[in-house]
């Protein structure tokens, strides 16, 4: 038995709903790149670059956190070689990406656009409306002129910075002929503008600056709340492009040549040695050793590897060298045809229509409609451009769409905050309004539903002696049935025999010698006994019978409550599993689920979610693995584990914080009670408009009252919302 080479750190819950960091600037003249994904915040930032740049040779190395890379700028004759296991050795999976490749990317600038925006909209609206106090309060003539005048020389500039994103999103419509929810509102503000500067200039009584600044300053409001729940959504099909191998040795006539991976052709001889990545498809055409296959399998226990055995892009070669003849080399691999999958039901789920998005559509061409009509029907009966353009500001202030462009926001945030006081991390901006239409829940196995890590069932069925041997023979191997074997010798009190000679075979288990006899800890036809169907580790003591240490995957803090919680609600569960059908069926009657598939690939996995979807069910996928990817991304709506894969993690919609699943069916409720607040609140702003809209077209309701009413129907939205927390 051998070490297992961890496929990424775990990310702590407080990492996971940490702000992402901004990108750090980047080495000039890079040489190096490489990829890390198992970091997951500042500390991490901090421990690989003191790493690597305490190592000979590095000139700089600034590591961004949100594409998970590090930019090395060394010495020529350093590679990346030499590099990933410093790394290693400093508790981060590390591997080369091609520098040449990489375009620079800034950091996402968005969410401090928007809030710098927001900021300007409401300090120059308290300025403007403490000056309106004046005017309201009876100003008049040149003093009132003048308070206007100051208004205008604060609202112009404001407008004009803050409003700017619906300026753009109003031009991008309108150029391609078509409306959107930022056409009435650019119009409105506009209005707002254009009539407050007529009065001015005329003197009028009545200037509406405070009108277009409390618009502006709402409406970024909403849009600053969206964007808070859509910040740590990014692309899963880019995280897979991680995983993928830069470089390979090439064997042509028994000598070993670094070459880059594109250049490789099926049929070429490929070395992989022990802690490398598999970089194509391909056969072992000699070597012997054990195979991470948690990539596309889920399985967390190492596979035995000899020749004639079938490989894939993305497997992690845990001990013996082996030498692999390619079947598949570049887009033709399992790892890119993955991470085709997983690109392609992502763009499926984002043809996903919200309910605002439904109720856009309805509204937009309604308002310009009422708008237009009213400027008509009152410049052809009072004769007054003046008294037209007003009224026909007031019907699109006070139609516009404020409390819709908060409905669905703050509901969003408010149960975003309620779910993660829970232990659970929303991604997606629709993800509440998906899962509340879940009727059928897909769950995965090994990390999932279990913990992922083996723990010895049988100790106490074992001699002391039997215990100190196979204690010391665990140790001297990281493998994960040894170290769950030497952890729970240690915590029932056991002291390590004295051996002499341990040694490692790879992919069989570790022997020595104790009192002049042979002992050995590993697979069964290495020992001689014969394999059961459990998973197992076998000890033999000289021509003693082997005996066995069995082991199992430990549920999960809170799964049977989760399985139980959807069963009672009535929906469908479903254990979709790569793990052998002996372990997937035992787990199924463990926890009641009736309807499970053993050994599935991901492919199978996507595809199973496809025929679901098909069918009209909508499906909750939960899973961890790099191999759920695909299904994850396929699924209606999906939820990951803070400790899945940064990819699985990217996939999912929802990542649960802690490792107890119990909040999962709760998220349920949750969402059902979220998505009914939605509606409410737009029938409060139904019910709103229809009220005040007649006001405005008969004239009744000047741009100010229609402002004033507009935030008032704001206010009543986000104050329902509230009623989640």
């Amino acid at each position: 038995m051998t070490a297992q080479l961890s496929s990424g750190t775990a990310a702590c819950p407080g990492c996971i709903a940490a702000p992402v960091e901004p990108a750090r600037p980047i080495p000039e003249d890079v040489q190096i790149a490489l990829s890390l994904p198992g970091i997951h915040c500042s500390a991490c930032i901090a421990n690989v670059e003191r790493a690597l740049n305490a190592h000979p040779g590095v000139e700089d190395a600034r590591v961004n956190l949100t594409l998970k890379r590090a930019m090395i700028k060394a010495a020529p004759e350093m590679r990346a070689a030499d590099l990933i296991p410093v790394l290693e050795h400093a508790g981060y999976e590390a591997h080369e990406l091609d520098a040449g490749a990489l375009s620079a990317t800034s950091a996402d600038k968005a969410g401090r656009d928007l809030l710098m925006r927001l900021a300007v909209a409401g300090f120059a609206s308290m300025n403007v409306m403490l000056l309106s106090v004046s005017v309201w309060s009876g100003a008049t003539d040149a003093t009132r002129d003048m308070f206007h005048w100051i208004s205008a020389a604060i609202a112009l500039p404001a407008i004009a910075f803050s409003a700017q994103p619906f300026f753009a999103n109003a031009w991008s419509a309108l150029r391609v002929r078509r409306l959107n929810m930022d056409v009435p509102i650019v119009l409105a503000i506009l209005l707002a503008l254009v009539t407050s500067l007529w009065e001015t200039a005329l003197s009028g009584e009545h200037a509406y600056f405070d009108a277009a600044l409390t618009l502006t300053f709402f409406l970024l409001a909403g849009r600053y709340l969206d964007y808070r729940t859509r910040a740590a959504a990014r692309s899963a099909a880019e995280e897979l492009t991680a995983l993928e191998v830069p470089r390979a040795l090439r064997l042509i006539d028994g000598t070993e040549e670094e070459v880059a991976v594109s250049t490789l052709a099926v049929g070429d001889l490929i070395l992989v040695r022990p802690g490398g990545r598999m970089p194509v498809d391909g056969q072992i055409v000699s070597g012997q050793s054990e195979l991470d296959r948690s990539l596309l399998t889920g399985e967390t226990l190492p596979v035995f590897a000899e020749a004639g055995q079938i490989v894939s892009a993305g497997e992690v070669n845990l001990t013996g060298p082996l030498t692999i003849r390619a079947t598949a080399v570049g887009e033709d691999t399992s790892l890119h045809r993955m991470a085709d999958l997983v690109a392609i039901a992502e763009s499926g789920r984002s043809r996903y229509t919200s309910l605002a998005d439904k109720a856009a559509k309805l509204y937009a061409p309604g308002v310009h409609i009422l708008s237009a009509l009213s400027f008509v029907g009152w410049y052809i009966y009072s004769g007054d451009l003046r008294t037209a353009l007003n009224i026909a500001a007031a019907v699109l202030i006070i139609t516009c769409p404020c409390a819709l462009g908060l409905a669905v926001p703050a509901v969003t945030t408010a149960a975003s905050g309620r779910l993660f006081r829970k232990g659970m991390l929303i991604k997606h901006a629709t993800a509440l309004e998906r899962l509340a239409e879940v009727d059928t829940v897909v769950f995965d196995k090994t990390g999932t539903l279990t913990s992922g890590a083996p723990e010895v069932t049988n100790l106490g069925d074992h001699s002391t002696a039997d215990l100190e041997i196979a204690l010391a023979l665990a140790e001297a191997s990281a493998h994960p049935l040894s170290v769950a074997l030497a952890k729970a010798a240690r915590e029932a009190g056991i002291k390590p025999a004295t051996l002499r000679n341990i040694t490692e075979v790879p992919g069989y288990g570790t022997e020595a010698q104790y009192r002049n006899q042979r002992v050995r800890l590993g697979r069964a036809a290495w020992v001689g006994a014969e394999q059961g169907v459990e998973t197992s580790a076998w000890l033999s003591v000289g021509s003693n019978t082997p005996v066995a240490f069995r082991f199992t995957d430990a549920l999960r803090p809170g799964a049977a409550e989760a399985v139980s919680d959807f069963a009672k609600a009535g929906k469908q569960v479903i254990l979709i599993s790569g793990d052998s059908t002996g372990a997937v069926k035992a787990l199924a009657e463990k926890l009641g689920i009736e309807n499970w598939i053993a050994e599935a690939l991901p492919q199978d996995k996507a595809q199973r979610i496809q025929d679901f979807s098909e069918r009209c069910h909508k499906v909750l996928m939960v899973g961890d693995g790099l191999n759920d990817t695909a299904a994850l991304a396929a699924a209606h709506v999906s939820i990951s584990p803070a400790s899945a894969l940064d990819a699985a993690r990217v996939a999912s919609d929802i990542v649960l914080l802690g490792t107890d699943l119990s909040p999962i069916a709760d998220a349920c409720d949750t969402a059902v009670k979220a998505t009914k607040r939605i509606r409410e609140n737009f029938r409060v702003a139904t019910v709103y408009n229809v009220i005040a809209v007649p006001l405005a077209v008969i004239g009744l309701a000047t741009p100010l009252i229609a402002a004033l009413a507009m935030s008032t129907s704001s206010i009543t939205v986000s104050l329902n919302a509230l009623r989640l927390r």
